[in-house]
């Protein structure tokens, strides 16, 4: 039994005649008479009642025509679900994400995503740049953002873009010598308690800073560790010592703290944005469009790294 027949049925007891019902189908009324007989033979039941007065359904056919409109309805249903799962309008989002990102650009693209996609659901998780990379690789998520390129097995299938610069900066409490300044310096920084992120947490930076301090013994060995910058401002303000972290920490402004710049200028590495190659995924897709136009600069970049990924070839890219 196909939809159509489904739909002559309705007609039929909607027009209670077969020649009403016919024209309003589209089709011929010995076409529909017997498409109706062949319902009936197959539901094993008379549906409808031939009458002078014209054609009613019988017990069995309101039965069955109650059942018959729900799932027209439900195929109606499917298709526009089908529809709109296709263009990236429902579904769900796995992202990955180190703190530092919440401070930028992460707050203006979901935000925006969210007033686009109010239906896809997010599923939203902090964690360390290569938790994020393992996760991302294993299929867990399906966007990270980290500071550096992805490493490890795997993580050449994976596609990433850079979506935000800082350089180091540091902070203190309002009471710190350091506090009023401008800017400092590494020969200034060597000597304080330093406040850092974990080593095995964010490992890009940590060897940017490894490599500013290549004393023996360097300050870093007997550094404050902080997961994330808001503990880095928050310790730094108890007077614990001298936070370092990413120029978005700025964002983080608040009673009782300094922040300074460091000479010489130290870039650090980049925020990155990385997704599977092979991922054709639409909410992906819509999720990337949004990150175009949320960040003009990273959507051609993004364009330009699609183009050049061996893994990508051959499959259509987002947007």
């Amino acid at each position: 039994m196909e939809a159509r027949h489904l739909r002559y049925a309705l007609a039929l007891a909607e027009h209670q005649h077969f020649g009403r019902a016919a024209a309003s189908l589209g089709i011929a009324q010995p076409p529909l008479s017997s498409q109706i007989a062949a319902v009936e033979r197959e539901v094993g039941e008379r549906l409808f009642d031939r009458t002078p007065r014209g054609v009613f359904p019988t017990a069995a056919g309101t039965a069955f025509l109650e059942r018959a409109r729900r799932a027209l309805d439900e195929m109606g249903a499917a298709v526009v679900d089908a529809g709109r799962a296709a263009r990236g309008e429902t579904g769900l989002l796995r992202l990955g994400f180190i703190g530092s990102a919440l401070l930028d650009p992460l707050p203006g693209v979901l935000g925006r995503f969210r007033r686009a996609r109010p239906d896809v659901r997010l599923d939203l998780a902090e964690m360390s740049s290569p938790d994020g990379t393992a996760a991302l690789i294993a299929g867990g998520l399906d966007v990270a953002v980290g500071r550096g390129g992805p490493r490890g097995p795997g993580a050449e299938g994976l596609v990433t873009v850079p979506i935000g610069s800082d350089e180091l900066i540091a902070v203190v409490a309002a009471t710190h010598p350091f506090a009023g300044r401008r800017a400092i310096g590494l020969g200034q920084l060597a000597a304080e308690n330093l406040i850092v992120s974990p080593p095995d947490q964010e490992p890009a930076v940590a060897a940017r800073l490894r490599s500013l301090f290549d004393s023996a013994p360097s300050p870093l060995d007997c550094a404050t560790t902080s997961r994330d910058i808001h503990t880095t401002v928050g310790l730094a303000a108890c007077g614990v010592g001298v936070g370092l972290g990413p120029t978005r920490m700025r964002r983080l402004e608040r009673g009782g703290i300094w922040f300074c710049e460091v000479t010489p200028r130290v870039r650090l590495p980049d925020l990155r944005l990385s997704f599977r190659a092979a991922d054709r995924s639409p909410v992906l897709a819509a999720f990337l469009d949004v990150v175009r136009a949320n960040c003009r600069e990273v959507g051609s970049r993004l364009d330009d790294v699609l183009a050049r990924h061996p893994a990508v070839r051959g499959i259509e890219q987002p947007g």
